[in-house]
């Protein structure tokens, strides 16, 4: 059968593939944020897998606030970069796995998760930018990836609870699939930042911290975590890392298994005008 083996945590700020892009990961305000993705880089070489499920939430790029599902899984070949305003990101094509994909969606959706089908979209930096970050710049990524776009732009947002618990019904999904499919689950966006009003500029290293903290060790907790706290304690875009829950609730431990290990914790501030938090988890 298909499983998870591991899950892979990552903040996707758009500057840092303008950085990439533009060959500035290598100047003093870049390289320390790119130095911490060093050693996972080399996770990933080593930890190849045949299949990414990446959640991550899209920008209004394939959707507009005249349609936002809460839940959308690509299901399509392939997906290509989107124009976010200055053209495509001088990335790869992502290519899909319809078959995986549609088993997922039939299973959640079964499972009482109603799920938006997708068979075309374009891909913004929420999902290019983790694969540069773990990834580098290959001519093609290295192995097939189901896009799983949340909305957190616009309100009502699906709490941290409904989060987890998908990712759960995601894990049986995957493990029911007849296939020999090494599976990793990344969830992204985050961590604290807020882009406008008063308040725009907000960083808060201590919260930060202490949900990693939580989402490594009690997850169940992280995830009861209310939406008036990551407005309050990590800005209006801290809501995103409701989706890091995803991939948290598809891990071994939350469905009855051994804990996971961490291979990789990383944290830095400032990304732009944004708190970056990394986390590799493997399962045991």
């Amino acid at each position: 059968m298909a499983r998870i083996t591991a899950s892979v945590y990552t903040s996707h700020v758009p500057a840092i593939g303008a950085a990439i892009d533009l060959g500035k990961a290598h100047e003093p305000y870049w390289q320390p944020l790119f130095a911490g993705y060093e050693p996972s880089k080399q996770w990933m070489k080593d930890n190849k897998p045949d299949v990414i499920f990446l959640v991550y939430n899209d920008h209004a790029t394939a959707f507009s606030l005249e349609l936002i599902p809460t839940f959308a899984i690509g299901c399509a070949a392939e997906f290509k970069p989107a124009d976010e305003g200055w053209g495509p990101r001088p990335v790869p094509v992502v290519q899909g796995h319809p078959e995986l994909a549609a088993h997922i969606t039939q299973s959640v959706i079964q499972d009482d998760f109603d799920l938006t089908i997708v068979n075309k979209m374009d891909v913004d930096h929420g999902l290019t930018v983790p694969l540069s970050l773990m990834c580098g710049q290959p001519e093609a990524w290295p192995c097939p990836v189901i896009p799983f776009a949340v909305n957190v732009v616009q309100y009502p947002v699906p709490s941290g609870k409904r989060c987890f618990q998908i990712g759960q019904a995601i894990r049986k999904a995957v493990e029911s699939f007849d296939a020999d499919l090494n599976v990793q689950i990344w969830g992204t966006g985050g961590m604290t930042h807020q882009l406008q009003g008063p308040r725009a500029g907000l960083i808060n290293r201590d919260w930060d911290n202490a949900w990693l903290d939580k989402l490594i060790d009690d997850p169940a907790a992280a995830a009861a975590t209310p939406h008036i706290d990551y407005v309050r304690e990590a800005g209006s875009e801290g809501i995103e890392l409701v989706m890091w829950l995803i991939a948290r609730g598809a891990m071994a431990d939350v469905n009855g298994g051994p804990k996971p290990t961490v291979r990789h914790r990383f944290y830095h501030v400032p990304a732009s005008n944004t708190a970056v938090g990394h986390l590799i988890l493997e399962n045991n």
